[in-house]
């Protein structure tokens, strides 16, 4: 832990602030697929990705999931520093994309070291900033692009965020994250196989190309 810990959050944080991170930081291990928070949940943590990624989606009112970002190692979720300084439950659900690796933060010491650590202040400003690019992206991507394109994109996003070409998924996982239908997805799959862009394997998909 202490060695991935230095390795992704060193350059960012001093010694003092590492330590405290290492002191009161509660280690966490989610396997693919489980879920790390959901909506509704109180938000008492907030996690620091060692190893992993985790993917974020919201809920519309008829239970539909619409994938919103990739959190990877090196960041955190600025979604639940919001939800914790408002003392407000959780409005995402989080869940492992890979199998990953975690500190959960006490919402206690995230408060405090806002005002104790420029740096801290740095790297939850720059999370809030890089959370809003991506939110816009998915906004831009919801209004702007057709659905083949808004596919080959999540495709990439995901390959970018394992750092592996082969994407381990069902036809019915993206339907879900894409807030579409199955027999659409498989379709335009289909297309892009024929197009020479991927390669469709049972349960897994190789990216041809990046």
């Amino acid at each position: 832990m202490k060695e991935a810990l230095d390795r992704y959050y060193g350059y960012l944080f001093e010694k003092e602030l590492l330590k405290e991170i290492r002191d009161v930081g509660i280690y966490k291990k989610i396997e693919q697929g489980e879920k790390l928070m959901d909506i509704g949940d109180n938000v008492q943590t907030m996690p620091l990705l060692l190893q992993g990624a985790v993917k974020v989606m919201r809920e519309d009112d008829d239970g539909n999931e619409l994938l919103l970002y990739f959190i990877e190692r090196g960041d955190t979720c600025a979604m639940t520093f919001s939800c914790c300084f408002g003392g407000k439950k959780s409005e995402i659900r989080a869940m492992a994309e890979m199998d990953t690796e975690l500190l959960m933060i006490p919402v206690e010491y995230m408060e405090s070291w806002m005002g104790k650590y420029k740096t801290w202040q740095r790297f939850i400003l720059d999370s809030y900033h890089s959370r809003m690019m991506e939110l816009m992206e998915t906004v831009d991507s919801l209004a702007f692009l057709k659905m083949d394109e808004r596919l080959l994109k999540y495709l990439h996003d995901k390959a970018k965020v394992t750092q592996d070409d082969i994407v381990y998924t069902t036809h019915q996982e993206i339907a879900y994250d894409l807030h579409t239908s199955r027999v659409v997805v498989s379709r335009l799959l289909k297309k892009m196989e024929r197009d020479g862009e991927i390669e469709l394997n049972r349960n897994h998909i190789k990216i041809l190309k990046l």
